[in-house]
């Protein structure tokens, strides 16, 4: 019954000529916070990208075509002074040049708002009734409080230079892989973005000034400049999540035509090998614009908070030409505020439930067993791996966000609206002419 030859290996038993190993290893998923220790690199034949490796990749010169999509916007962050990153040899990194460039363009501006501060008789004087006198003053005031992201930028500008180059390092790395360039469709909407974001910003500013107040054409230059810079932040992120979800989309598509015709599991373990670089860089992202977009955030909520309740309180006085701003003010903030929390979604969507969607749909039984052990140790990959864009552990950018938002600006509403209806109307005529009606003559 039993074979009377001696295994080659003492540690196979051969049963009826059958040779069974019961020290075969298992293999192991790849995390980006497990240890070296638990990685077995004996196992097989490694992969065709090493993930422990990706950060020592460089090219020797950058040559990158998502790169050369988002050039027109890039071109616009540096002339306004929020984004000091230019390529330096084989990554981007902070210049010190455009950060000189941009700390003139901020001096200059703060310079101008001081004057336009000091200067400022207009609000003041044409304040008219409880409304303008508490709010429109306050919107004005806030209106320049955006000037603080210029050097919420330069601080993390040197993670936002290291999510660029590990963009195109993983450009670079698709093309060695896939023996193909990365293309992605993004048509004309990055110039679109950089034309129509400094002009909308300017032409909100200019009719919220027209409306509502009476301002010189030189002072309106600060609110348009502080206006534009929100705008470019919030079209900068939404390009970047464009970016990485057409490319986690191209990267889902090659996968499912490699998927029929799998032949050695490589294919499949460099497939792997991508998803875990991209999941690493939609969370790098995403903190590198931590602080920027908490501010951002909060800003649009104050914004759209204080603009709607300026319309519901003139609602029983009737709505005038000022309402207009107000109006144009309150649709572009939460316009702005909502691409950017739908976007970031999409996003990590894209990145996450693509992947899974395509793994899902993978008939295993025709396949080896090494190309399953690679489809399951990929789908327990995107599982345990979290890919939504979290702004430095604080909260995550999705539609939820969005949603709460809007739900607390409601709560807020709802308490100032109060708070208007209990203030008494002022008497004081009505008490005077009766008190001199009840005099005797």
């Amino acid at each position: 019954m039993y074979n009377q030859t001696p295994p080659a290996n003492p540690n196979t038993l051969s049963i009826l000529g059958a040779d069974y190993n019961f020290n075969k290893p298992r293999r192991s998923v790849y995390l980006e916070s497990s240890q070296s220790f638990y990685q077995r690199h004996d196992i097989r034949k490694p992969s065709r990208i090493d993930p422990k490796q990706i950060s020592d990749f460089r090219q020797s010169d950058i040559k990158s075509l998502v790169i050369d999509g988002f050039r027109p916007m890039i071109y616009l962050l540096r002339a306004v002074g929020i984004f000091p990153i230019a390529a330096e040899g084989p990554q981007f990194l902070v210049t010190p040049q455009l950060l000189i460039y941009s700390v003139a363009v901020f001096g200059f501006v703060v310079g101008f708002i001081g004057y336009i501060k000091w200067d400022k008789v207009e609000i003041i004087r044409s304040a008219e009734g409880r409304f303008e006198e508490a709010v429109i003053d306050y919107l004005f005031t806030i209106y320049l409080v955006p000037i603080l992201l210029n050097p919420i930028v330069w601080y993390e500008a040197r993670k936002q230079a290291r999510v660029v180059t590990a963009l195109v390092d993983f450009e670079h790395i698709y093309n060695r892989t896939a023996n193909k360039k990365l293309t992605i469709y993004v048509g004309n909407k990055p110039l679109m973005l950089t034309i129509l974001l400094p002009v909308l910003s300017c032409v909100v500013m200019v009719i919220t000034h027209a409306t509502m107040v009476h301002f010189r054409l030189i002072q309106v230059i600060p609110y348009c400049y502080v206006n534009t810079v929100t705008f470019l932040i919030g079209g900068a992120w939404f390009m970047f999540c464009d970016i990485i979800g057409k490319i986690a989309t191209k990267i889902s598509e090659d996968f499912q035509k490699a998927l029929k015709n799998v032949g050695p599991s490589t294919n499949v373990a460099d497939y792997r090998a991508l998803w875990m670089m991209l999941s690493k860089i939609i969370k790098d992202f995403g903190n590198s614009y931590a602080f920027c977009l908490i501010f951002l955030s909060l800003y649009l909520f104050l914004i759209i908070t204080l603009t709607i309740y300026g319309l519901l309180s003139q609602i029983q006085e009737g709505l005038g030409i000022k309402d207009i701003g107000l109006t144009i003010t309150a649709i572009f903030a939460i316009g702005l505020l909502y691409f950017v929390c739908d976007e970031a979604h999409y996003a990590s969507n894209c990145v996450k439930a693509h992947f899974q969607k395509k793994i899902l749909q993978v008939e295993l039984s025709w396949m080896n067993e090494d190309a399953q052990d690679e489809i399951n140790m990929f789908l327990r990959a995107t599982e345990m791996n979290p890919t939504d864009i979290s702004v430095g552990g604080f909260f995550d950018v999705n539609r939820t966000l969005f949603k709460s938002l809007l739900a607390t600006m409601v709560t807020y509403l709802v308490v100032l609206l109060q708070f208007q209806i209990s203030i008494p109307e002022d008497t004081s005529n009505s008490n005077i002419t009766i008190v001199a009606a009840q005099t005797p003559s």
